[in-house]
């Protein structure tokens, strides 16, 4: 009986392993929500240059790759 008593007091007293998965589950889901509001967002700058410049080229290897694959 003495083992039962210490079994059923150390049972209330200790976090099992589901109440710890539990547990940190809830704390990096909290977490995860915090954390979007916590950093800022990063833009990019664009100039009026960047925008209207010519971004595709047909290059040698692009012709080259174009001439293997048929189209």
């Amino acid at each position: 009986m003495a083992g039962d008593e210490r079994r059923e007091s150390s049972d209330r007293t200790s976090v099992g392993r589901r109440g710890f998965l539990g547990a940190l589950a809830s704390l990096t889901a909290g977490a995860a929500l915090v954390a979007p509001g916590a950093v800022g967002k990063a833009q990019a700058e664009t100039t009026d240059e960047e925008r209207t410049k010519a971004r595709y080229t047909e290059s040698e290897h692009v012709k080259r790759y174009y001439e293997t694959n048929r189209y």
